[in-house]
This record gives structure tokens, C-alpha cells and sequence, in this order.
């Protein structure tokens, strides 16, 4: 085990936690909250970047009026947060833990005041054992200064927090170089920043809701975050104990480093 480690960000995307009817998935959550709980016995403690309250707002408004696709996010996002955070809140309380929500504007990590308010919000919650669950404050962003996406959001965090890892997770076993569908592809074990492995990635296609980053947004965030000596996981969040066995030094998913 790592001995090291006291601080990790932990990014769960929105198709970790759907199926393919775009419906959250209650046991995935839970068997991430395990994990963290696992963790917070072991002195760890996680900052929680999740994403899924789009879809969960999508899921309750079904069909939505509204023509303009920025407002639709913020009104799915403004809805579906609160009925994330209920999930959360039930899920930690059934181990015994409290979580909190946080959440944030690109403008909240800009030098000076907002900085430190967000850090000593960070701070304070992490001392009285409380797990920040953070998401972007979808209503009130503006479209100029969003994030990228929740990849980009989870690397200031760690940031922020000086964690000792981030671990992002997606629904393939990590970065290959190919399609990952593909019987020639490989999975690459670890990566350094400065080897060349942007030839690998594949376009997307994503729906409205399924959020923004694929896994080119996840290479350039992934070598950013290692770049600062914070060592970046890409994993599959749905594989069991995904989050114990990386802390563990097991050989899943992709590590970046420096």
C-alpha cells in the first residue's frame, strides 16, 4: 500500500454512472462510496468530482421546451444536482460519513480572494472528515468561462488541495493505442508527459447530457496534472475495486507521470 498517500480527487464520469438507457446506476454509486469509505478508514481522505446531475435532470424533465441547448444544461443541471447530492447523502450516511457539496465557477480558482475561499472551504471540510462532493455550478457559469469539462475541473481541485493523486474515471480500462474496441489496440500501462501518445486518440460521438470530455480533453489533463506532481489514473470505474487497487499499486488502468 502506499503509504504516501492522504489526499486523493476522484472523477467519476457520467457514463460511469449510467447504463446505456442514460439511467443513474444506484449500485455504482455505492460501490464507489465503499470504496471511499475504505479509504477514509485508512486516514485517506477523497475530494469527489462527480459528474451525472445533467442526466439526472434529464431523467426527471423528460422532454424540455427550451430550444437553446446552454440554457437546457443549465435547467437540467439545476435540477438534477439536488437529486445527485440526495443519492450521495443517503449512500455516505449509510457508512457512517457526511459529504458536502461544492460547487464551483473557472472563476473561483483565479489568484486571490476566491482562491482562498474556495481553499478554506476545501480545508475545513477535510479537516472535520466531511467528503466535498464537487460539481461545476452549471446555473450560474457563463459559457465563456466554463470548464472544459469535469476532467479539467477534477485536475484544479487537486490542485488546489495539493493531493497526492488523481484518479479519473471512465467506462474503458484506460488510455490505448487505438480504439479500444479494437483487437490491435493495447492498453498502455503508464505514460510519461513527454512521450507522444496524442497520436492514439480516437474522436467521440456524445448525446446532449453525457457530458463534454473525451479522452482527448483526458490526455491533456491527465499530463497536465502529472506535469505537477500529481500522478493521474485513467481507469473503468465500473471495474470492482477500481479506486482500492490503484491506491494499492495494482496494475489497472493508465498512471501518468512526470
Amino acid at each position: 500500500m502506499d503509504e504516501d498517500t492522504k489526499r486523493v480527487v476522484i472523477k467519476v464520469g457520467t457514463n460511469v454512472m449510467t447504463n446505456k438507457d442514460n439511467r443513474i446506476l444506484g449500485p455504482v454509486l455505492k460501490e464507489l462510496v465503499r470504496q471511499i469509505a475504505e479509504l477514509y478508514e485508512r486516514d485517506i481522505m477523497t475530494v469527489l468530482v462527480s459528474s451525472g446531475s445533467s442526466i439526472a435532470g434529464q431523467e426527471i424533465l423528460g422532454e424540455c421546451k427550451i430550444q437553446d441547448k446552454s440554457i437546457r444544461r443549465q435547467v437540467f443541471s439545476a435540477v438534477g444536482q439536488p437529486r445527485m447530492m440526495r443519492h450521495y447523502y443517503s449512500i455516505f450516511h449509510d457508512y457512517g460519513m457526511r459529504c458536502a457539496q461544492v460547487l464551483a465557477t473557472k472563476r473561483d480558482f483565479d489568484p486571490g480572494k476566491h482562491r482562498e475561499n474556495m481553499i478554506n472551504c476545501y480545508e475545513g471540510l477535510l479537516a472535520e472528515g466531511i467528503i466535498p462532493i464537487a460539481n461545476e455550478d452549471d446555473a450560474v457559469s457563463l459559457t465563456m468561462s466554463m470548464f472544459s469539462d469535469n476532467d479539467e475541473l477534477a485536475s484544479l481541485v487537486a490542485e488546489l488541495i495539493n493531493a497526492d493523486k488523481l484518479i479519473i474515471l471512465t467506462d474503458i480500462e484506460g488510455f490505448y493505442t487505438g480504439h479500444p474496441e479494437d483487437e490491435n489496440s493495447e492498453k498502455l500501462n503508464e505514460v510519461k508527459v513527454d512521450e507522444n501518445v496524442e497520436k492514439y486518440v480516437q474522436t467521440s460521438d456524445k448525446g446532449e447530457g453525457e457530458g463534454r470530455g473525451g479522452m482527448g480533453s483526458k490526455l491533456k489533463i491527465a499530463k497536465g496534472t502529472a506535469n505537477k506532481d500529481i500522478p493521474t489514473y485513467i481507469a473503468n470505474g465500473k471495474r470492482h475495486n477500481v479506486i482500492l487497487d490503484i491506491i494499492d499499486g495494482k496494475d489497472v488502468g493508465t498512471k501518468f507521470t512526470a
